[in-house]
């Protein structure tokens, strides 16, 4: 991966598109739907401008040199930014990008997942938003309240996003028992570096641990699976691990599943 995905807010600001025609019109859409405001090469208040001349060359190079980020129709090689796929479930947007290799590519992925996202998704993120306040009384620790959450919204989960009656269960989950959480220490036998070899299982719990522990020689790509906030620590192979505060993950070449749970 040679690009960080970022969401950039651009309501009431400037941007430039430049250029004539059906691409620069997509384009003058795109920054107007997400309440920009489209301008000249002449406003030096921008920092986004979006390039649709043939050739763009020069004015890639005259807004470049200003330190204006750029992105130029049908050329990623003079693209400081790109353009992926949106899938809008307002306020959540998901995102799919090729880095410039086949927008056809994305656009076929994003309306695969229009059929698995319900319409209903946005209202489940602003009912989540609007409970924060209930969610830390009823688990004031941070390590607890995100993994009660990670379980609510895992498959077949309280919360479950891909069901469209979820966001209208948000009130009494927050009020019902809940099953025991995972913690302690996780260790997972890697079959190879390949992380499509992982099960769903081991997947998830990648996903929730608070510490991350790897043996040497661990795939980074399989590292990479594991929340990017997470506590990371490099061990000697066959070296124990005590149980500390949350869920422990410990990735080892060879070994069984070992666990303790509340």
């Amino acid at each position: 991966m040679d690009s960080l995905p970022l969401f950039h807010r651009i309501a009431g600001k400037p941007v430039i598109v430049l250029g004539e025609g059906e691409a620069a019109d997509a384009k003058r859409r795109l920054v107007e739907r997400a309440g920009g405001v489209v301008v000249s090469e002449g406003n030096t208040d921008a920092r986004l401008a979006f390039i649709a001349l043939t050739p763009p060359e020069d004015a890639a190079h005259r807004l470049r040199a200003r330190g204006v980020l750029i992105n130029t129709v049908d050329r990623p090689d003079l693209c400081d930014f790109t353009v992926p796929s949106l899938l809008d479930r307002t306020p959540v947007l998901v995102a799919i990008g090729t880095g410039g290799a086949s927008a056809g590519l994305a656009k076929a992925l994003r309306l695969r997942l229009e059929m698995l996202l319900p319409a209903t998704l946005g209202k489940l993120a602003e009912g989540l938003f609007g409970a924060r306040e209930a969610l830390r009384t009823r688990w004031p620790d941070a390590g607890n309240r995100r993994r009660a959450i990670d379980a609510a919204l895992g498959d077949g989960g309280a919360l479950d996003p891909l069901r469209e009656d979820s966001a209208a269960g948000l009130n009494s989950w927050l009020g019902a028992e809940h099953s025991r959480q995972i913690f302690g220490v996780i260790e997972i036998r890697l079959r190879s570096a390949d992380p499509e070899d992982l099960t769903l299982r081991e997947a998830r719990l990648l996903g929730s641990a608070d510490v991350l522990v790897y043996e040497p020689n661990v795939s980074p790509v399989i590292l990479n699976r594991a929340r990017a906030d997470a506590v990371r620590a490099e061990i000697a192979a066959g070296e124990t691990v005590s149980a500390g505060t949350g869920l422990t993950v410990v990735l080892r070449k060879e070994g069984r599943w070992t666990q303790m749970m509340i």
